[in-house]
């Protein structure tokens, strides 16, 4: 599988394939049609309580890739996760987040889960 991660504020590109928001809250300053989404996958985001102990701290960034990949075993998340390998069926798939530390990111998390 070809995945990417990208932030949703980078400039969509014509090789980004199936292009995919994970991230629960829409991002500030993006509309809709400049994002040019093929998806919004609320579903495969970290839960409010996880996200928020989180806090895109690079120390506990070990700790919180566990608890998500435990949170996308079952019920929104596995649904979720389930919809996004079905999305890349041998095509490339651009994961979106607005975070401004990407390699931190629930989307690389994702990315290193599909490539699997």
């Amino acid at each position: 599988m070809n995945v990417v991660v990208k932030r949703i504020y980078d400039e969509p590109a014509q090789n980004d394939g199936t292009r995919v928001l994970v991230d629960r809250v829409w991002p500030r300053g993006v509309s809709k049609e400049e994002a040019e989404l093929d998806d919004w996958n609320k579903e495969v985001a970290p839960s409010t309580e996880l996200r928020k102990w989180y806090g895109h701290d690079p120390e506990k960034f070990e700790e919180f890739s566990k608890r998500y990949r435990k949170e996308l075993e079952s019920g929104d998340g596995k649904e979720g996760l389930q919809k996004l390998r079905d999305a890349v069926k041998g095509k490339r798939l651009t994961l979106l987040t607005a975070s401004k530390a990407v390699d931190i990111s629930q989307a690389t998390v994702l990315q290193k889960i599909l490539s699997d």
